[in-house]
């Protein structure tokens, strides 16, 4: 059985010693021309996931907040229900991230850069009411589904079936499943 590997690895080594590509992206050196248009159209997809991605992380941490701010009657069920979803909502960060990175684009991963992107509205700090956490994770969970759905249609028009599932299989059923679980507290 040849080593592919090795010979690509040749390959490889032997073009980039050309110095007419001494300036070229490691992409360009190993994509083909028409492969270059698939290229540029994942990171624009990756970018797009960015906005996702910084939902996602600020969903996330509203349930942190939740969290260590839950208090009432009901403390001990709200307490551990927005610490599951906080887990939940850490692996589809995870996943998100690593998704735009296969991709071949940069995740955002500085509380700062969040900030700045994030269309979820920021909570005030101190504590509130349950109804009150429970209505802002709420409008939270609408944004991400929003942007969910338009990047898995997004996905599905450019071919790109692996981001497509992790919307419609990761994201979108996740937030659907805890916005069921908010709304039953709601009465």
């Amino acid at each position: 059985m040849p080593d592919t590997h090795s010979n690509h690895t040749t390959e490889l080594r032997t073009d980039r010693r050309n110095s007419s590509m001494a300036h070229q992206s490691p992409h360009d050196v190993i994509l083909p021309a028409s492969s270059r248009e698939s290229h540029a159209i994942n990171l624009r997809t990756a970018g797009l996931l960015n906005q996702v991605l910084a939902d996602t992380m600020t969903l996330r941490d509203l349930y942190k907040k939740s969290h260590w701010q839950a208090s009432g009657p009901d403390f001990f069920s709200m307490h551990t229900l927005y610490d599951r979803h906080f887990e939940v909502q850490s692996g589809l960060v995870d996943m998100i991230a690593e998704r735009i990175h296969t991709l071949g684009g940069v995740a955002i991963a500085m509380a700062a850069d969040v900030v700045e992107i994030s269309r979820v509205p920021r909570p005030p700090i101190e504590a509130e009411p349950t109804v009150n956490q429970l209505g802002r994770l709420l409008e939270a969970h609408r944004f991400v589904l929003g942007e969910a759905r338009l990047m898995a249609n997004l996905a599905m028009a450019q071919d790109d079936a692996a981001t497509n599932d992790m919307m419609v299989s990761d994201v979108i059923r996740t937030g659907e499943l805890q916005v069921w679980f908010l709304t039953q507290h709601l009465g």
